[in-house]
């Protein structure tokens, strides 16, 4: 160990020991100060992003470095990563605060395990090996179940962390299985060896069907943690079970975080079976666009109509990923996933920020009815569900239509023709639901009375970085883009830097 491992697990250590010191500073707060929980955790976010920021700096133009025995390697596209989980951890942070106290449910073991869960996810964006990599999963994968239960007095929240970690162990258990048979026909657990050793044992007859068995495993257990279908059963209920701010931070940073995890694995550990598994995430992708968006259409709550929304972007990365390594690695696959992941952060989460401000004394607002007359209560906040539901869709000018752009022109460029025309007709497709939203916010009338909603501070900090985030990288990508290149390694197109520039 030298003081490199030190450096480069910098972010996960500051946000261990923020995590631990919000478990001892909540015994001493009494009921009225328990927002300086939140305060906390802001600051071990803030502390995490310094660490972050100082790597990148002492990276400089290498494009990465390992560390703790090679079991890391904090290179750019990790640090994109990095920086993805703490802008969501912090929004998803603000969101929590009155949520909490309305819920009666303010306790700084919740700050607690968010940060934790966190470290796991950098262990997985990270990780260069697979020990590394499952255990961060399963500190993320703990630490979700316990939040998704946070609400203990609620029966409907106490079901979903059940189903979900149920799942979630037999999910993990088959994963553990595939990265087993991977170890047992490799001999390491080191990506890269794992690489070098499937090039040869891949096309050997006699290492061919181990070597099968244990990619079909391997991709089942990366499938369940991005929720695709047929191995999405856990998202709709544990989105309609949790406390809704944990609900938007699982769709954006969990679900980031198991991207991060699939393209390392499969990009650098799997790659020479890709075709073995591209067929397998064609397949895949279809059943995931068709079966949720059919889905969405007749749900009548607002959080599961979002997961199934969720599960159907699922698809669309699903195509990025495949034009991205049919042949060769293809930049504009990678960068559209990655991209689609940066702008899905903040219009999910705003989306769900919108929701989790209707939960005070007399509206729930987790159905679809508690959106009637949204705009004679909230104007400001109809208006920007509006534009979060609109950039969920794909509409230019907001932020959803560049993930969907490069997603399709990296098909069209390598020829999958039919996939990008399955994409965008299932986008046109998902327009229905996403309006049926808008038109409960600004068509029907409140059944209740014209109430003002009460919105804190901290939550008006949630939707205005949201909000702004949302329509400003639509009109002005071009920096995000450079940021996304940046994080591959890769080098701007002509022809895009036209569009964007």
């Amino acid at each position: 160990m030298v003081w490199t491992d030190y450096l480069l697990a910098l972010p996960i250590t500051l946000l261990a020991l923020f995590a631990l010191g919000i478990l001892l500073i909540d015994f001493m707060l009494p009921k009225e100060l328990k927002w300086a929980n939140a305060v906390t955790a802001l600051l071990g976010v803030m502390f995490s992003a310094a660490g972050v920021y100082k790597i990148q700096m002492w990276l400089g133009n290498a494009g990465g470095a390992p560390g703790m025995l090679r079991t890391m390697v904090v290179d750019r596209f990790a640090i994109y990563f990095f920086y993805l989980f703490l802008a969501a951890t912090a929004i998803a942070i603000l969101m929590s605060v009155r949520y909490l106290e309305t819920e009666n449910e303010s306790h700084g073991e919740y700050y607690a395990l968010m940060l934790l869960s966190v470290a796991g996810m950098m262990c997985m964006a990270s990780g260069f090996d697979l020990v590394l990599i499952f255990i961060g999963l399963e500190l993320m994968a703990i630490s979700t179940y316990v939040l998704v239960g946070f609400l203990r007095r609620d029966r409907r929240s106490n079901e979903a962390a059940l189903k979900y970690f149920l799942l979630g162990a037999f999910s993990s258990g088959i994963f553990a299985y595939g990265l087993s048979l991977l170890y047992g026909l490799c001999g390491s657990t080191n990506l890269a060896v794992i690489h070098q050793e499937l090039m040869h044992r891949a096309v050997d007859p006699q290492y061919r069907p181990v070597a099968v068995i244990a990619l079909v495993t391997t991709i089942t257990g990366l499938l369940f943690k991005i929720a695709a279908i047929p191995f999405h059963q856990w998202a709709p209920d544990a989105y309609e079970g949790a406390p809704t701010c944990i609900t938007g931070f699982m769709s954006v940073a969990v679900k980031a975080a198991g991207w991060a995890m699939l393209l390392r694995i499969l990009i650098v550990g799997l790659l020479p079976m890709r075709a073995t598994w591209v067929p397998i995430l064609v397949f895949v992708s279809i059943a995931t666009m068709t079966g949720a968006n059919f889905a969405a259409l007749t749900q009548t709550n607002t959080k599961r109509l979002l997961a199934y929304s969720s599960i159907a972007h699922v698809g669309y990365m699903l195509l990025g990923l495949i034009a991205g390594t049919a042949t060769e690695l293809n930049g504009d696959g990678l960068k559209g996933i990655l991209i689609y992941l940066l702008v899905y952060t903040f219009m999910n989460l705003g989306a769900f920020a919108v929701i989790t401000s209707l939960r005070h004394r007399n509206v729930i607002g987790d159905e679809l009815d508690d959106l009637n007359g949204l705009h004679s209560r909230a104007p400001v906040e109809a208006v920007l569900m509006l534009v979060f539901m609109l950039s969920l869709a794909g509409i230019p000018p907001l932020a959803g239509f560049w993930g969907k752009y490069f997603i399709f022109l990296s098909l069209i460029e390598t020829k999958h023709y039919v996939l990008a025309s399955l994409g965008v007709l299932y986008s046109v497709f998902g327009l229905y639901y996403y309006l049926k939203i808008a038109n409960a916010m600004f068509m029907r009338h409140a059944e209740k009375g014209e109430e003002t909603l009460p919105i804190s501070y901290a939550m008006r900090a949630a939707l205005a970085v949201t909000g702004i985030a949302t329509v400003y990288i639509g009109i002005m990508p071009n920096r995000f883009i450079e940021l996304v290149n940046w994080s591959l390694g890769i080098a701007q197109s002509p022809n895009v830097a036209k569009l964007v520039h």
